[in-house]
C-alpha cells in the first residue's frame, strides 16, 4: 500500500512548500508588477502559467509511462484546481462587479448566466469543428479527422484545453484585483504540469521520440499567452462589460472540465482515484487564494 500511494507522500509536501514559498514572495511579486498595465499583466501570466505545461512535461525524460491510477489522479487533481479558480476567480468577482456597476440581482444574474452561456457555447462550437482527439477516450471529431496526422489532433485538443484558460488567465486582472489575477494564473499553471505531463506520456506512447513529445507539449503551452492577451483586452476596453467577459471565461473553464477533464480521469476503476484528487486540487486552490488575498 506504501509504495502504491508513495506519490501522495511526496506529492503532498512539495504542494505545503509550494503554498509557502507563494505566501512568502507574494508581497515582493505584488510590488513588482503593480506599475504593469491589464494587458501586460495578463499576457505575462498567461505565458507563465503556459509554460507549466512543458515544466510537467520533463518527467518524460526520466520515465515512458505513467500508471492509469496516477493519471487518473493527476487529471482530478487539474479539474479540482481548475474548478475552484473558476468559482473563486471568475465567478465571485464577475458578480461582485455586476452587483456593483448595476445594483440590481436580475441585471447581475442575467448578464452571468449570458457570460457563461456564451463561453459554454463557443468551446461547445469549437470542438464540434475541429478535429480533435482526446489523450485517453480517442478522436471526438469530424469524420475528415482520419485524413490528419494523430500528432496534429493531440494538439488541437489542447489547444481547445489552453486557450480558455489563457483567455481566464487575462480576464482575470479585470477590476484591478491583481492578488485574484495572480492566483488564477497559478492555479492554471498547477493544473497545466499534469495535464503537460499526461499529453508527453501519451505522444511517447503513439512512437514519438522524448524530444518531439516535450516540443509539442511546449507549443500547445504557448497557445495560453493568445487567450490571455484576448482576455486582457475584453476587459480593459469597457468596464461595464468586466462581469460579462469574466462570466464567459468562466463558462469556457468549465465546459472544458466537465466535457474533457473529468470524464477522462473517471475511468476503468480510478473513479475514486480522481474525486480525491478533485478535492486535493480544489483545496489546494483554496489555499492560494486565502494566502494572496
Amino acid at each position: 500500500m506504501l509504495y502504491r500511494h508513495r506519490y501522495l507522500l511526496t506529492a503532498c509536501p512539495l504542494l505545503l512548500l509550494f503554498l509557502l514559498a507563494s505566501y512568502l514572495i507574494w508581497p515582493t511579486l505584488e510590488a513588482s508588477l503593480s506599475g504593469l498595465s491589464t494587458i501586460q499583466l495578463g499576457v505575462l501570466a498567461s505565458l507563465v502559467a503556459g509554460l507549466f505545461t512543458a515544466v510537467g512535461a520533463l518527467p518524460i525524460f526520466f520515465i515512458r509511462k505513467l500508471s492509469k491510477t496516477l493519471e487518473d489522479s493527476l487529471m482530478g487533481f487539474g479539474a479540482g484546481v481548475m474548478l475552484a479558480a473558476t468559482a473563486f476567480e471568475l465567478i465571485l468577482p464577475a458578480m461582485d462587479q455586476a452587483e456593483s456597476l448595476y445594483n440590481h440581482a436580475g441585471i447581475t444574474l442575467l448578464m452571468l448566466a449570458t457570460g457563461i452561456g456564451l463561453g459554454g457555447g463557443l468551446l461547445y462550437l469549437l470542438h464540434n469543428k475541429i478535429p480533435h482527439e482526446h489523450f485517453i477516450s480517442g478522436q471526438d471529431s469530424p469524420a475528415r479527422a482520419h485524413k490528419i496526422k494523430r500528432v496534429w489532433l493531440f494538439i488541437f485538443a489542447i489547444a481547445l484545453h489552453n486557450l480558455p484558460e489563457g483567455l481566464a488567465v487575462g480576464a482575470g486582472f479585470g477590476g484591478d484585483n491583481l492578488a485574484a489575477g495572480v492566483a488564477l494564473a497559478i492555479g492554471i499553471g498547477l493544473q497545466n504540469m499534469p495535464e503537460g505531463l499526461v499529453v508527453a506520456i501519451a505522444l511517447l506512447s503513439l512512437g514519438y521520440s522524448k524530444a518531439t513529445a516535450f516540443g509539442v507539449t511546449l507549443l500547445t503551452g504557448l497557445v495560453q499567452p493568445l487567450g490571455g492577451l484576448i482576455g486582457a483586452i475584453l476587459v480593459s476596453m469597457v468596464d461595464l462589460m468586466l462581469p460579462l467577459v469574466l462570466a464567459f471565461a468562466a463558462g469556457a473553464m468549465l465546459f472544458v472540465i466537465s466535457h474533457e477533464i473529468i470524464p477522462e480521469s473517471h475511468r476503468e476503476d480510478n473513479k475514486s482515484k480522481a474525486t480525491a484528487g478533485v478535492l486535493l486540487g480544489f483545496t489546494v486552490m483554496l489555499g492560494i487564494d486565502i494566502l494572496l488575498d
